[in-house]
């Protein structure tokens, strides 16, 4: 791929040995369609990372894992994290349908105890109710939580009555990835952050999601008339 725009992705899984990075992409935009067309051989020019702050894995205890859409790729680096470091794991991963669920088998063998959600009810659970039942039977020590915004405003709102600290990862709109731009900004319990050189993860509870659902739509129309174009004949923004 020659010609691109800079789009942050989810690392799946890493290979020392061979050298090699596995990224997931959901293909809704113009980039990532055209990474679904990449055939074996062709390589990407330019990747920068890692970005960011690394997540803080420690014994912490019993955790609740929630992971939804394509974040549910790095969710299974840091529960396998996590059980190594001596925590008792409880897994929640949820997509939109069935069909969009994805390392069930990976996270099964890597939790102590796995659950499913979908939104329409396709596979599993529908939503994530149920977890009332189980916080209010069960102690957590910390919940993490990361995928499309309302997933873990959801999660977030179901800990803070028991007050679990609840650790999210955010995905707002990022362009550079090294805080220059502000595209990332978010309100982290009234003060201004950027998610890329801040983050991307933090105290969940602290969290102005309304505004970053907000931020996340601003390019909505530019972001589909760029795929469209680009599916058409090639034109684009990036």
């Amino acid at each position: 791929m020659k010609k691109g725009e800079r789009v942050p992705l989810t690392i799946a899984d890493y290979d020392r040995e061979k050298g090699s990075t596995t990224f997931v992409s959901n293909e809704v935009g113009k980039t990532t369609k055209q990474l679904g067309l990449m055939k074996k051989g062709e390589c990407i020019w330019n990747i920068t990372g890692p970005l960011g702050n690394p997540s803080e894995i420690r014994n912490f205890g019993k955790l609740l894992c929630a992971a939804g859409g394509v974040m549910i790729a790095p969710m299974l680096l840091q529960v396998k994290a996590l059980r190594e470091a001596g925590n008792t794991v409880v897994t929640v991963i949820g997509a939109r349908i069935r069909d969009l669920l994805f390392f069930k088998e990976e996270m099964k063998a890597l939790s102590h105890r796995l659950y499913v959600a979908t939104d329409d009810g396709s596979e599993g659970y529908k939503g994530l109710d149920f977890l009332k039942d189980i916080l209010a039977e069960e102690k957590f020590d910390r919940g993490v939580a990361m995928g499309p915004v309302p997933m873990p405003q959801k999660v977030c709102e179901l800990t803070r009555p028991y007050m679990i600290p609840t650790i999210v990862t955010l995905l707002p709109i990022m362009v550079d990835g090294m805080g220059m731009c502000g595209a990332c900004r978010v309100n982290i319990g009234g003060q201004m952050k950027f998610a890329c050189v801040d983050g991307p993860e933090f105290d969940g509870h602290l969290v102005d999601f309304e505004q970053l659902i907000k931020r996340q739509r601003i390019f909505l129309p530019e972001e589909r008339l760029s795929a469209l174009l680009w599916e058409l004949g090639g034109v684009s923004f990036g």
